[in-house]
């Protein structure tokens, strides 16, 4: 395990609610791998999908702002927490079926905030959508 890996782990065991929090466990949401600078996870379609059988839209967007806003968490460690301030999405096509991956790669990691540009495919490796979330880093509490 190398050190980057144990500062992750002691991040990830201090939040409150956990690496997943209450909306990522309802939504299925699992975590890859994850640093500053890239955050991996998967999302299944089933259960979260709107009235005509499609991935919700808004499910696309809670995978992509956790995935942008854990990174930028343990950018900011130990000083400082993410607060989302910004995200948008453009999805490309529809899922109907299977599990959606979602790789978050830091575009911007400063002292004050910390941007990621989210690409989210199919299990055929399909771009379905591509988000884009910046956090403001604030003192902790």
């Amino acid at each position: 395990m190398t050190e980057r890996t144990t500062d992750v782990d002691e991040i990830l065991a201090a939040m409150p609610d956990g690496p997943h929090g209450a909306l990522n466990e309802k939504l299925g949401i699992e975590l890859l791998e994850i640093s500053a600078e890239r955050v991996v996870g998967t999302m299944p379609v089933e259960g979260n999908t709107q009235p005509y059988g499609l991935l919700h839209g808004g499910a696309s967007v809670v995978l992509a702002e956790s995935l942008g806003s854990l990174g930028a968490g343990v950018h900011a460690h130990p000083d400082r927490i993410p607060v989302g301030v910004d995200i948008n999405a453009t999805h490309h096509r529809s899922a109907t079926s299977g599990t959606v991956t979602a790789v978050a790669t830091a575009v911007h990691l400063g002292r004050t905030s910390a941007c990621y540009e989210v690409v989210i495919t199919n299990e055929a490796g399909k771009r379905i959508c591509t988000s884009r979330i910046t956090c403001a880093l604030i003192p902790k509490p």
